[in-house]
């Protein structure tokens, strides 16, 4: 039994070195496999929920370890509860010796608990999760059919169908057989699918990370110091006049002040934007009262006037609200070290980017919003040709949640066939094309600018048109049909 738990934890190790910022894509098909293979071999309630809980911990642990940064007891009550709940699955696909549906309802349960995790608690933390590990290999176009979701499904479906199965284990060849048939219609579909169509337009977006350390909180340094390093590095940009900036992208939260309209800042941003002729994109924070603040990119012209504003809808919880605060505070959780809570924004996630030529719209989705495929797509649908993410993972160590956020700025590029931008104060910073391919990433603290031309695309993929419902709602009704006839045709004892 020890022996088999081991194995099993390193099945979930192997699961979490698929992911960013391992990236060994392979890796997940093998780590699913031999954990499919020890989970048919648990025969009690016990060993079924142990298998399903130490899979859980070997990818989690490793997986999730930028929450450290963010909150130590929240990633120890994390990771136990995720991986509690692939235990649960694990527990809910109980197989009988006779029972034909195992291998299509043992993917299907443990996806609704991706699916469980992406929206509770908090609103969701869809980080590591397995379509992400997913998005350098060659299943990644699924995305622009089902999303996540259905990415997700497919790379477990695949990694149960190599599952080695003791011999009294009665699969038909055919029930194989469907099962292979179905992963590779969707891969052919995903080939096959729209995938968006350049108008003929482009941008000429700059991004600039103004660089730093990394480990840093925003209530243990000096704001200015991070508005003068952007204003340095966009000092550094040069005019062409045979190819005219369109829009300069900073990051989130650069600019903090009480308000950003009367604010030297903009008198700072307005002489660059004047002095190159272009549109500025910049992210602020602004105080509301000694309780709240609010973040939001907003769109500055040469002229000096604030035309544009999104407020961010999507907050990181314990990063930039604290919930539960009254009765975290009683326990002596130190809620000081998130002193105000981010008001919620409540606007339609784009903006109007004047251009010589008129206005183009974007879709922007800040920060901890690139990680939920709904954002990106509401700015879509609303017309816009190009997606920005301006971030801040200035306050995470180490490369885990960097590196998955670029995953995740690639997925939501496949998902949308649209151009996503990504600009960080400290890295990474880069741009991802419609195919998911990323060009020019800066590295870790470095101050830089980057430059490319970006294609205005139109169009819809089937995800953009459809969105996540009918997965979940596709995922819900197989695991049901598989549950019932598992217990219709379990043989009495």
């Amino acid at each position: 039994m020890r022996r088999r738990l081991v194995g099993t934890f390193i099945s979930g190790v192997l699961v979490a070195a698929s992911m960013p910022p391992w990236g060994w894509w392979p890796l997940a098909f093998i780590g699913i496999a031999f954990f499919t293979s020890q989970e048919i071999l648990a025969d009690t309630a016990h060993q079924r929920f142990t298998t399903g809980f130490i899979f859980g911990i070997g990818w989690f642990l490793p997986a999730l370890s930028w929450m450290w940064f963010l909150t130590s007891p929240g990633y120890i009550v994390a990771v136990a509860l995720y991986a509690s709940l692939h235990g649960l699955a694990s527990l809910v696909v109980a197989r009988d010796r006779n029972n034909k549906s195992f291998l299509f309802l043992s993917p299907v349960t443990h996806i609704l608990i991706e699916i469980f995790r992406m929206c509770f608690p908090f609103g969701g933390v869809p980080l590591a999760t397995l379509g992400i590990s997913q998005v350098s290999g060659p299943l990644h176009r699924t995305a622009s059919v089902g999303g996540v979701i259905l990415l997700s499904w497919l790379t477990w479906q695949i990694g149960a169908l190599l599952a080695r199965r003791p011999r009294d284990l009665h699969i038909h060849s055919a029930h194989r057989t469907t099962l292979k048939t179905i992963c590779l219609m969707v891969l052919v579909v995903s080939y096959f699918a729209p995938h968006g169509s350049n108008t003929g337009k482009s941008l000429h977006v700059v991004a600039v990370q103004g660089g730093g350390p990394q480990g840093t909180r925003a209530i243990n340094s000096d704001p200015r110091e991070v508005v003068e390093r952007h204003l340095q590095a966009s000092r550094s940009i040069d005019s062409d006049a045979n190819n005219p900036i369109d829009l300069v992208v900073w990051p989130e939260n650069v600019i903090d002040v009480l308000d950003f309209e009367s604010s030297t800042e903009l008198r700072e941003v307005t002489a660059q934007a004047s002095r190159l002729n272009s549109t500025f994109s910049v992210g602020i924070t602004e105080d509301v009262n000694q309780q709240h603040f609010t973040n939001a990119q907003v769109i500055v012209t040469p002229d000096g006037q604030v035309v544009d504003r999104y407020d961010k809808v999507r907050r990181v919880p314990f990063g930039e609200y604290m919930p539960m605060r009254s009765f975290l505070a009683s326990l002596g959780a130190p809620v000081d070290q998130v002193p105000r809570d981010a008001l919620a924004g409540t606007g339609p996630a784009y903006l109007d980017v004047p251009t010589a030529s008129g206005s183009e719209r974007i879709s922007v989705v800040i920060s901890w919003e690139v990680f939920f495929g709904g954002r990106a797509r509401e700015g879509i649908k609303e017309g816009a040709g190009l997606i920005i993410n301006p971030t801040n993972g200035s306050s995470y160590t180490w490369t885990v949640l960097q590196s998955q956020q670029i995953a995740s700025s690639r997925l939501r590029a496949i998902e949308t066939g649209r151009w996503v931008v990504q600009v960080s104060p400290t890295g990474f910073s880069a741009f991802v094309d419609p195919s998911g391919k990323v060009h020019q990433r800066t590295s870790i603290s470095e101050q830089a600018v980057i430059d490319a031309d970006v294609d205005i695309r139109t169009g819809q993929t089937i995800y953009v048109a459809l969105g996540d419902k009918p997965w979940v709602a596709l995922v819900i009704l197989v695991f049901l049909f598989g549950f019932i006839s598992r217990s219709r045709f379990r043989p009495s004892r």
